[in-house]
């Protein structure tokens, strides 16, 4: 897989990214196959290093349960591997347009 091709378990939008995940998890008392975190802002950024001023795991935790809208004891319960694609839905997300596919630069 190409740095720029989009793994089958994720869909990419300019504000959200959604991940597919291989156990469900319970999310705000459902259970579910996939999350969705929203494009995270300077505001969320700061909140989450604020909430664990020297710990970066938890502040990342913060970070993803504040933009899938879950509670972190959740997101804390995951399997690894799914816990490595939202990382990876986030850093996605988070990268310069012209690097996502389908933008005007990855189609030159």
């Amino acid at each position: 897989m190409s740095n720029t091709e989009i793994p089958s378990w994720m869909t990419l939008a300019a504000d959200c990214v959604t991940v597919k995940l291989t156990v469900p998890v319970e999310a705000n008392g459902v259970r579910v196959d996939t999350l969705s975190l929203r494009a995270p802002t300077v505001r969320d950024l700061r909140i989450a290093r604020q909430t664990a001023p020297n710990d970066e795991e938890q502040q990342d935790l913060n970070l993803f349960a504040s933009l899938a809208e879950v509670n972190p004891k959740e997101l804390d319960g995951m399997f690894l591997k799914d816990y490595a694609r939202l990382q990876a839905g986030y850093f996605r997300l988070v990268r310069e347009d012209e690097l996502h596919p389908g933008s005007a630069e990855a189609t030159r």
